[in-house]
């Protein structure tokens, strides 16, 4: 017996405790897709493959059917496969993959068997869709540079600044011809963004943008083309920002997003075009002002929209005349990407709360949710800390909220080590996803190790309306600071967090704010600035989307040099005593690399102790998941040397 009672001891000694290492375990989930009959659903599954020379996110394809049985996976190899689309009779699925080493489209029994390869392109391939009787494909994408090898060889592989780069032009793939040549049908000054197929393959509407560039993104407009003459006609061509359409399954409508400017934080409608007479109208707007489009309702009388709200998600129907009605609220957790099946009966989406992984689930139009993958089933991980929403009034009195994790097994009145985790934007948001997931920063293990966590939502967040999310234009670390200060103090008055050991930290805006606050304010004992803005006026010049910033502060730095200074942290740097970790990818063109560097350079030159890390290869985030654990780990060993 006192055999039996050590070996029980040594299992619980050696159980499954959370680390970086373990959350880099969990899979993720993405594009829930329920086929047209609505009686199987196929979904992506995304592992992070971890060895000796290979660092990289594997996803693959897996099916089941709607009541979650007869799972199994249905692509295989070391590539990974994505766009699922199913064909119209339900037997065969479409995908995309580099498995031939550049992007094609590929077609799949479901019942098994062998991928056929469509296409053999060999420039760059970007969105596919299947017209609705399953005879043609038609995708985006650019042509293959065929001097660039040459260029490259001959040492002549310059680059000039400002050159329009690639745009993607529209083809056409007749199914019965596999491999053969795709017919280019639209193609021109302008970058083919989304589109899709009318109900009879006879048009095309397309969402078109001026470029490829990310500063040209918030600029679009909408033409319909004929397949069969080539011929175009202009839906929606205003100054305003108009994408994302689609046909209504009768075909007498297209409905669009259109936002108020061409900024990604200003109010978003769904426009109605009616096809027949040129009408235009917008819908009844939505509580966050920020809806997508999951697809339309059998009868063409309405379309099923989602949107975040709070914490959480919420997915509406949206009638073509009348209020907007809720369709399913989770009570807790938040939900991704919705998508319809051709039918407009069924809709999937992956799902997670604070403390459940995400799984794939699908509901059918009035039902419930049902669980239909078990990705994340057979790991045996820890139970994770008590999280839970919080909220208080900022200095003006506007409800702020966001999530606090206590730290394991937490005892009422007892005083935490607090970590600060800001969100990038500043139109982001913390939402009640799970803690224990692999990220930037690993919550399941700050508090196995002890910490609190609060992670706010201030204004300048989505999730909570336009106006809202205005409220930190030309004020960048005015009262979004001051929210997420209050925020802090709150906790503290909580009697949760220890406010002689706090620490900040934070990627992108969030890396902006941890800089901001470490030269406002010496209450953190250490700083993690990951990704973060030090320098206003540099980082206009530098980065890929100026425009935001000229939304965000009334104009370039010399029409608003104030503005832009007045919130630089490197205008303050003098004031900085706190440590400070910096983290940046090496090949970053929304950060450019050297914000981090000038603030490296000027705490080193003040004798304030610092550390910078940066990750080759690696653009505004990590997608090595070597250099995703990495990061998790740096963050989690600069809080505990300075604050335990």
């Amino acid at each position: 017996m006192r055999v039996i009672f050590l070996l029980l001891l040594s299992m619980v000694a050696f159980a499954a405790e959370w680390s970086p290492s373990l959350s880099m375990k969990l899979k993720t989930i993405a594009e829930v897709l329920p086929s047209p009959d609505g009686k199987s659903v196929i979904w992506l599954e995304t592992k992070a493959v971890i060895e000796t020379e290979k660092s990289e996110m594997l996803t693959q394809i897996h099916f089941a059917l709607v009541d979650g049985s007869g799972r199994r996976q249905l692509t295989q190899g070391d590539k990974s496969a994505n766009a699922p689309a199913w064909a119209s009779d339900g037997k065969s699925i479409y995908f995309a993959s580099e498995r031939s080493g550049k992007r094609n489209l590929y077609r799949l029994p479901v019942e098994g068997g062998e991928a056929e390869k469509l296409t053999d392109w060999k420039g760059v391939l970007g969105q596919f869709r299947v017209s609705s009787d399953g005879r043609f494909v038609a995708f985006s994408a650019t042509e293959e540079d065929k001097d660039l090898e040459k260029r490259r060889k001959e040492k002549l592989d310059f680059r000039v600044v400002g050159a329009m780069p690639p745009r993607q032009s529209l083809w056409l793939l007749d199914l019965k011809e596999p491999l053969a040549a795709p017919k280019s049908v639209l193609k021109g000054e302008f970058h083919v963004a989304s589109f899709d197929w009318s109900p009879d393959g006879k048009q095309i509407v397309v969402d078109r943008r001026v470029s490829s560039e990310a500063n040209e993104a918030y600029s679009a407009d909408i033409v319909e083309l004929d397949v069969a003459s080539g011929k175009t006609k202009l839906i929606a061509a205003t100054n305003l920002f108009e994408a994302q359409p689609q046909y209504s399954p009768d075909g007498r409508f297209i409905v669009f997003e259109r936002r108020a400017k061409k900024s990604s934080h200003d109010a978003e409608k769904i426009v109605l075009f009616t096809r027949a007479t040129g009408q235009i109208r917008e819908l009844a707007a939505t509580p966050n002002d920020n809806p997508t489009v999951a697809g339309w309702a059998p009868d063409s009388k309405s379309i099923v929209i989602f949107e975040a709200k709070g914490t959480r998600s919420v997915v509406y129907r949206l009638p073509l005349d009348g209020p907007l009605e809720t369709m399913y609220a989770p009570r807790s957790g938040v939900f991704g990407n919705v998508r319809m099946n051709a039918a407009g009966t069924y809709f999937g989406f992956p799902v997670q709360s604070l403390d459940q992984p995400v799984e794939a689930f699908v509901m059918a139009l009035g039902g419930t949710p049902v669980q239909v993958s078990a990705a994340n089933s057979g790991l045996e991980l820890p139970p994770v800390a008590k999280s839970e929403v919080v909220s208080w009034k900022g200095k003006d009195g506007l409800a702020i909220e966001g999530i606090l994790t206590y730290p394991a097994n937490y005892v009422a009145g007892t005083k935490a080590p607090l970590i600060l985790n800001i969100h990038g934007g500043p139109s982001g948001v913390f939402s009640e996803s799970y803690v224990g997931a692999g990220g930037l920063y690993p919550i399941a293990t700050f508090a196995a190790k002890g910490f609190a966590v609060l992670r706010p939502n201030p204004r300048g967040s989505t999730a909570y309306g336009a106006e809202f999310r205005n409220r930190v234009n030309q004020d960048w670390g005015g009262l979004d600071y001051k929210d997420i200060m209050l925020g802090v103090d709150h906790v503290i008055a909580m009697g949760v967090a220890d406010a002689e050991k706090m620490c900040v930290m934070g990627w992108s805006y969030g890396g902006y704010m941890t800089a901001w606050t470490v030269t406002q304010t010496t209450r953190f004992r250490c700083a993690a600035m990951g990704a973060g803005i030090t320098n206003h006026v540099s980082m206009y010049g530098t980065q890929d989307i100026p425009a935001v910033y000229e939304d965000y502060f009334g104009g370039p730095p010399w029409e608003q040099l104030s503005a832009y200074q007045r919130s630089s942290p490197m205008n303050f740097i003098q004031y900085v005593k706190t440590p400070t970790l910096i983290l940046h990818g090496e090949n970053d063109p929304r950060v450019p690399t050297t914000q981090g560097y000038e603030f490296h350079a000027a705490l080193k030159r003040r004798g304030v102790p610092v550390k910078m890390v940066v990750y080759p290869r690696t653009p505004h985030g990590p997608n090595e998941p070597k250099f995703t654990q990495n990061v998790m780990e740096q963050n989690l060993n600069w809080a505990e040397s300075y604050l335990k």
